[in-house]
């Protein structure tokens, strides 16, 4: 339920809109090619970024039909004009829900919203689910601005009423300027700013407002449940610091969201099941970056972990996160377990 996929080709919209750096690709080799962010170098990607039949294949070898695809981070852009975002995000969006069309045993689609005009993103979230796109992946913050802002609660209360899905993927991490030497802006930078998210949307009372919210958090959550005792106490402690917005205690929402299972770690794994329960923890990969679980559940397996466990993560937490197991989505559910 957490992968990334790029059009073969993007428009140059640098040009297009004659600002910003904008992603486009410089397929420089065969197989390959260059992710450059205006005429800067940002990454390597391979076929498997965007050939969707060879993600198929290589997926077998891990037992694997259903793949959930969205776009990367950092093509966000929530920094552009909103309209010029909106454009991009229109352009991603239809091609994931192209690949969803034409591989419907294979993919399910999260789309991308212009996060800095809420209006836009409103009005992409319903062309969205017109389109039989289930959910939209947004950033940790938009703009240096908390997901507790009031500026996103019709976002949220959009998300609720259409049954959207959310998955808060971090970005931008605070203070990646300040350690960028031994690559701690994914290794650190990452986990906090997903810990920031969920911390500021159970602070903000984001979740006590809109109790049908389905929301999964990247990376198993970050470091958000490995500190939710420091939170609980900070919340008792400090209610004049902490408790301003919701008087709920942090803890109180475990096993209110869903986590990934991104942990490269048994142990921490089997920390998160104790603590949330295996039904709010969705198979994750980070599939095609290196730093994700390219062997795709192949330690979860090696857990001893009870039927139900394994049923729940390889499975059914998705499909309940994604609003899937509802009876107003069984012909999409009947179709994706034909392949099964």
């Amino acid at each position: 339920m957490h992968t990334h996929i790029l059009p073969h080709s993007i428009p140059n919209f640098a040009e297009k809109f004659g600002y910003g750096d904008f992603i486009h690709l410089l397929h420089h080799k065969p197989e390959a090619a260059r992710m450059m962010k205006g005429d800067k170098f940002f990454r390597e990607i391979q076929s498997n970024c965007w050939d969707e039949k060879l993600r198929i294949e290589e997926y077998k070898k891990f037992d694997t039909q259903v793949q959930v695809v969205c776009t990367i981070p950092v093509m966000f852009s929530y920094w552009a004009d909103a309209h010029d975002c909106l454009d991009l995000s229109m352009f991603l969006n239809d091609h994931i829900a192209q690949v969803v069309e034409e591989n419907p045993k294979n993919y399910i689609g999260l789309g991308t919203v212009p996060m800095q005009d809420t209006d836009l993103a409103i009005k992409e979230l319903e062309r969205l689910k017109k389109l039989g796109i289930p959910g939209v992946q947004i950033g940790s913050n938009i703009n240096n601005h908390n997901l507790s802002k009031p500026r996103f609660f019709e976002f949220f209360e959009a998300c609720e009423r259409l049954g959207m899905a959310i998955l808060v993927h971090p970005w931008e991490m605070m203070g990646k300027e300040y350690m960028e030497k031994y690559w701690l802006p994914w290794l650190v930078g990452m986990p906090a700013e997903t810990a920031r998210a969920a911390a500021s949307m159970i602070f903000g009372g984001v979740f006590e407002r809109y109790p049908k919210l389905r929301v999964c958090f990247a990376h198993s959550g970050g470091s958000l449940l490995a500190t939710i005792g420091r939170l609980e106490h900070g919340f008792n402690c400090r209610p004049d610091l902490v408790a301003v917005h919701n008087n709920v205690n942090p803890r109180e929402y475990l096993g209110k969201f869903w986590v990934d299972s991104i942990t490269h770690d048994p142990t921490y794994l089997k920390y998160v099941i104790d603590l949330i329960g295996s039904e709010k923890v969705c198979l994750g990969s980070d599939y095609p970056f290196p730093l994700g679980d390219l062997e795709i559940g192949k330690f979860i397996t090696e857990m001893d972990l009870p039927q139900q466990d394994l049923d729940n993560i390889f499975y059914q937490s998705t499909l309940d996160w994604l609003g899937l197991s509802e009876s107003k989505n069984k012909d999409l559910l009947k179709v994706l377990m034909e392949s099964n």
